[in-house]
């Protein structure tokens, strides 16, 4: 148990990639079961679903990114256009 628990601490996004993608694999096996998919459709299905999930909890690090910033520091700013005039 405290190597699971050492794993979550360490990598907090890869345990919530792996939790999402249960869950959302979970709903879509239970929601699709009676479509009647053939293998392939299913293995495509599961495998956007667990991409999926890695790109919901990627955007929710985005967030996460931004708030670890120290108060002090400036944000980081955005490049000016190419076209801007410059001084």
């Amino acid at each position: 148990m405290a190597v699971v628990k050492r794993f979550v601490t360490d990598h907090p996004r890869l345990t919530a990639w792996l939790v999402l993608a249960v869950g959302m694999v979970a709903i879509l096996v239970w929601s699709a079961r009676d479509v009647g998919l053939i293998w392939t459709q299913w293995l495509a299905l599961i495998v956007a679903t667990i991409g999926l999930a890695g790109l919901c909890v990627w955007i929710i690090g985005w967030e996460d990114e931004s708030e670890e910033q120290p108060e002090g520091e400036p944000a980081a700013e955005a490049p000016a256009p190419a076209d801007a005039p410059k001084d």
